[in-house]
Formats: C-alpha cells, sequence, structure tokens
C-alpha cells in the first residue's frame, strides 16, 4: 500500500506547476474588468449621442421658429401638424418622427408686451404634461412668442445600471426654446 506521502507530493507538485503558469493569466483579468470597460464605453456614448441629438433638436427649431419670426407660416396658415412636419424634416436625419410625430410635441404660445413670461415644467412625476398650444400670431403683432420642442429620446443604456433618463420607460426628454418678436 502506498504512503500518503508519496501520494500527497505529486499534488504539491501539480499546484505549484499551476501557480508558476502564467499562461491566460491575461484573458482571464480581461474577461473580469471587459464587462466594466464595456458598460462605461457604451453609457459615455449614449450621453454623447443624447448631447448631440439636443443640439441637433436646438437648431431645428430655431429654424423652423423662424418661419413664424419672418411670417411664413402666417402667410401660408401653417397647422401644427405643418410645423411639426417642417420641424421633423430638419431632424429626420437622427431622429424617428417620419411618419410618426406623435413622438415630437410643440409649445407655441403668445405673451403680450410687457406681461410676465411664464413657462410651465413639462415633466411631472415622469411623464411629459401640459397644457401644450399651439397658436400662432396674427402678423403684425407687437407679441412675445416662445416656441418649445419636446422629443422622447430612448435610451438604450439604462438597462445596463446607467440612467439619464428622467421620463419613466426608459426616455429622456430632450427639449429645445426659441423666443422672439415678430417682425412687422
Amino acid at each position: 500500500m502506498p504512503s500518503p506521502a508519496v501520494a500527497t507530493a505529486p499534488v504539491r507538485g501539480v499546484l505549484s506547476r499551476f501557480r508558476r503558469n502564467r499562461r491566460g493569466s491575461v484573458a482571464v483579468e480581461f474577461a473580469l474588468v471587459a464587462p466594466l470597460f464595456f458598460c462605461m464605453l457604451f453609457a459615455i456614448l449614449e450621453t454623447a449621442i443624447v448631447f448631440f441629438a439636443g443640439q441637433v433638436l436646438e437648431n431645428a427649431t430655431l429654424e423652423s421658429a423662424r418661419l413664424i419670426l419672418t411670417r411664413q407660416a402666417q402667410t401660408s396658415a401653417m397647422t401644427e401638424a405643418d410645423f411639426k412636419q417642417n420641424l421633423c424634416d430638419r431632424i429626420k436625419v437622427m431622429f424617428n418622427c417620419q411618419g410618426n410625430l406623435g413622438n415630437l410635441t410643440v409649445d407655441m404660445k403668445s405673451f403680450a408686451p410687457g406681461a410676465s413670461i411664464t413657462i410651465t415644467e413639462p415633466i411631472v412625476a415622469g411623464s411629459l404634461t401640459g397644457p401644450f398650444v399651439y397658436s400662432l400670431p396674427p402678423s403684425g403683432s407687437p407679441n412675445t412668442i416662445v416656441v418649445r420642442a419636446f422629443y422622447q429620446w430612448p435610451l438604450f443604456v439604462t438597462r445596463l445600471g446607467y440612467d439619464i433618463g428622467n421620463l419613466t420607460g426608459g426616455k429622456r426628454l430632450l427639449s429645445a426654446t426659441a423666443a422672439f418678436h415678430v417682425e412687422p
């Protein structure tokens, strides 16, 4: 019968060789670090895309509001759907609003000269809430016009623990505002 000392000697040798062998350690370390690295990378990319989309919406809102400023919207009797379509045509590169203008919300209010301008918070309890109105000012009106556009941007990395959403359902509300006096 073999002695127990003889049986433990080969086991110690195997363990000793296993500790000294470093092949594959980089792969194991990468497997431990990779999920965190990719989560951070995707979070950074999504944040950058959200900021870029917000800038695109801001520029498009200013360009569409210029139609009101120069009275082109009043001359053509532009409806809310027409205004949304004009805005959508300017942002369709990044936004999914073509054929579905429900993702886009427009609020256009007119304020008399000297009146205080009150802007309500559009998010209440994680939902986009109004009241939102669309009222074109008459030509030659000295009123101050405030045009706001909102888009509910879907987020994807929020499911990985990084949440920049301000709406329920994993969405971020992007908003843009333009304020001006209509040209006489």
